[in-house]
Formats: structure tokens, C-alpha cells, sequence
């Protein structure tokens, strides 16, 4: 789905609060990472650095660092787990989170604690466009 010019793939599960995505895989991983509203909030991105894997995450708590141009700030996780693998090529080329933030942009892999649990805070299919239409508005990126 398109909402304010900016793409929200179908399948993802959002925390919509804090502009982040789990795409979840049949193994009972989740690959997580910054939505593109998120992204265009922030601004440029320097420097992505992912908790280290073995890392344990709670829900809407840091999963990794990102340096802006005047900030340092906090990505909170979709689901709780285990990080079980981070995006290396983040490191040399942090701009992938802006070029493809759902593909190549992705932050880390999470072994999933439970995911259900996990579910109540999280949109998913028709209600992610009026959510991230709302958050646009609030950050008046739908002027655009």
C-alpha cells in the first residue's frame, strides 16, 4: 500500500508508535527494520548500528542506534527475542536503510519469544494505511 507517497509492503507487521516493521519468516525468525515514513522523518542516515547478535530485545525497546545529522537515537523493536543475525553491510553503507528500507535496509533477525503476545500492539493489512496516514499527517509529511 502507498500512503503519503510512501510505500507500506502488505505483508509486514508494524509498531506503528514507533515506525518500525517484523516481516515474519516460517522458522520462527522476524526480520525487522525502519519503516519509510520512519525513515523520512529522521532525516539522513550516518550510522546504523544493530544490538549485537545473541542480544535480547523487549518489544518498543532499542534494537539498534542511529546517528542523524544533530541526533543519536533509539530504534525500538517490533517483537521481543534473541537477535540471531544484523545487517553487516550496514556498517559501510548505512544508506540502504533509505534506498531500500524494506529489502537490503533491513536491521536485524529476531528468534521470536512470542509472537502472538507480540501481535496486540502490532497493525497488519487494512489498518496500517489510515495508521501511518495519521502519523504522515502528525509530521505533516502528507504535504508533500
Amino acid at each position: 500500500m502507498n500512503v503519503a507517497g510512501l510505500e507500506f509492503p502488505d505483508e509486514l507487521h508494524y509498531l506503528v508508535e514507533h515506525q518500525v516493521w517484523a516481516r515474519l519468516a516460517g522458522d520462527g525468525t522476524a526480520t525487522v527494520g525502519i519503516t519509510a515514513l520512519g525513515i523520512a522523518q529522521a532525516g539522513e542516515i550516518y550510522m546504523c548500528r544493530p544490538k549485537w547478535p545473541g542480544s535480547l530485545v523487549e518489544q518498543g525497546h532499542s534494537i539498534a542506534v542511529v546517528e542523524l545529522a544533530k541526533s543519536i537515537v533509539s530504534v525500538k523493536s517490533p517483537v521481543r527475542g534473541t537477535v540471531v543475525s544484523v545487517n553487516e553491510a550496514l556498517a559501510a553503507t548505512p544508506e540502504l536503510v533509505h534506498r531500500d528500507p524494506y529489502g537490503e535496509g533491513w536491521l536485524a533477525r529476531v528468534q521470536l519469544f512470542d509472537f502472538e503476545a507480540d501481535r496486540a500492539v502490532l497493525l497488519h493489512g487494512e489498518p496500517v494505511a489510515a495508521a501511518m496516514a495519521h502519523h504522515a499527517w502528525l509530521s505533516r509529511m502528507d504535504e508533500t
